[in-house]
């Protein structure tokens, strides 16, 4: 039996039929990789991102060339602390773009300073477990500095190869800005030999 064929309706040939199926098929695979495109770039902005260390400066806690696990959704609901690793975005016009991962040794309203390499943090001496004490030779000294609102000083754990808060512009003590903080490192995931949780 033969399906009923309205006579007052165009019949559509063959090769239209394939051209509307592919255009479709087409239309239908756009859609799914801009929406996959939009997701992607909504994770690396607000959930997390991977990210590869490049240098020495936060050694033996970072080695180079690990891949780390960095999350930015408890830094949209809470304040970066003073211990976490992040990384951050490295200040001035000439490294726009250009990212850095410390560790943070003061928040806002803490009052930092160093002696002969040592930390103090509201006038008492911070125990830096993550330091390795051939890693810290050089004595370093700072007077006191009190951080004001939305600025964090931040350290590598590698202080005598480290470009950091100590150094950053003009080699004078410098704190960076809360909104140059681009997430809080959480794990390194690759090489799997490095492969352990950062606190």
């Amino acid at each position: 039996m033969q399906p009923y064929q309205d006579p007052n309706l165009p019949v559509e040939a063959p090769e239209e039929k394939k051209k509307n199926t592919f255009a479709k098929e087409a239309l239908s695979w756009a859609l799914h990789i801009v929406v996959t495109v939009v997701v992607m770039l909504l994770i690396g902005a607000f959930v997390f991102q991977i990210v590869r260390v490049d240098g020495n400066s936060m050694q033996d806690t970072l080695q180079h060339n690990d891949w780390m696990f960095v999350t930015k959704y408890d830094y949209l609901f809470g304040q970066p602390e003073a211990g976490d690793v992040v990384v951050c975005k490295f200040p001035g016009e000439r490294n726009e773009g250009k990212l850095f991962v410390k560790r943070i040794v003061g928040a806002p309203g803490d009052v930092i300073a160093f002696r002969d390499g040592r930390l103090y943090r509201n006038g008492e001496a911070v125990e830096e477990y993550y330091l390795t004490p051939s890693r810290n030779l050089g004595g370093y000294t700072m007077e006191p500095m009190e951080l004001g609102d939305g600025e964090y000083f931040v350290c590598g754990d590698n202080r005598d190869n480290s470009h950091d808060s100590r150094t950053l512009i003009t080699w004078d003590p410098e704190p960076i800005l809360r909104e140059m903080i681009v997430g809080h490192v959480r794990q390194v995931v690759f090489p799997f030999s490095h492969w352990e949780t950062i606190d």
